[in-house]
């Protein structure tokens, strides 16, 4: 386990999943209070951080709800860290991998892919502010990083571009499902639906005099959002566009790359 000591001092090599850290768990004798597990360590600590976000969670929390002493807890895990760290690689398990291989060709997986990434941050909001607090090697999300790779790969990019591809359409799903997950948090915090939420901010928008000029090159748009359906459609329909977009923006580049190799090659011969 990755100590609170280690991590400040070298965070490169501060994971739970790194050999060092799996050894020095491995090495501690003994076995736990009965009927507690790591495993439901980390499902609790889900469902607390689903329900309440980061800021409520503590090992003496987590000690209440799961009925046992602070202390127990120190059998399997050494930080509120290691905590996270597992959590986040069991949300990563919820990404539906048997999903994305049984789609048809690159662009089916991505889609597949940035869909069940997009879910997975709509689900636990707490994931977006600690994802990249970590280094996330855990099998999981190892597993969800080679599977986007590959598609991205067979797409027919070069190597030196699948990074800036894999970032342009990744890091758009992390922005659109971290601004999602938290509209419906802070909906749900209001007691109103997000269809209520939505068209109430809306109309408090319309009735500041201080935003008349903004309003009159956007009413347009405004209308027809709040005429289009549910807040849920329209994230769909919006985010289903946007990736759209991304993936005909890599074909693009694609062809672009092919042409000016073909291009070199005729200039040579």
């Amino acid at each position: 386990m990755a100590k609170a000591a280690d991590r400040a001092k070298n965070p490169a090599r501060s994971s739970v999943w790194l050999e060092t850290n799996k050894r020095s768990r491995a090495a501690r004798g003994g076995s736990g209070p009965a009927g507690l597990d790591r495993d439901r360590i980390v499902v609790t600590s889900i469902r607390m951080l689903d329900e309440e976000g980061l800021a409520k969670l503590s090992m003496r929390r987590l000690a209440t709800e799961l009925n046992v002493t602070a202390m127990s807890l120190y059998w399997y895990v050494d930080t509120k860290d290691d905590i996270i760290e597992y959590a986040l690689d069991t949300c990563y398990g919820e990404v539906d991998l048997a999903a994305v291989l049984a789609a048809d060709g690159w662009r089916e997986r991505v889609r597949v892919l940035a869909l069940e990434y997009r879910r997975m941050l709509v689900r636990h909001p707490w994931m977006s502010a600690v994802a990249g607090q970590y280094l996330n090697v855990g099998p999981h999300a190892i597993a969800v990083g080679g599977e986007i790779h590959k598609a991205i790969r067979d797409s027919g990019l070069p190597v030196s571009r699948t990074p800036s591809a894999t970032s342009a359409v990744f890091q758009f799903v992390y922005g659109y499902g971290t601004i999602e997950g938290q509209f419906s948090r802070v909906a749900q915090q209001a007691g109103m639906s997000q269809d209520d939420f939505y068209t109430d901010s809306i109309a408090a928008f319309r009735e500041e005099d201080q935003f008349t000029g903004t309003l009159q090159e956007m009413s347009e748009v405004l209308d027809e959002r709040l005429s289009h359906g549910s807040v849920d459609e329209i994230w769909d329909r919006d985010f289903d566009y946007a990736l759209d977009v991304l993936i005909a923006g890599i074909e693009v580049m694609v062809e672009r790359g092919r042409a000016e190799a073909a291009a070199e090659r005729g200039a040579q011969g």
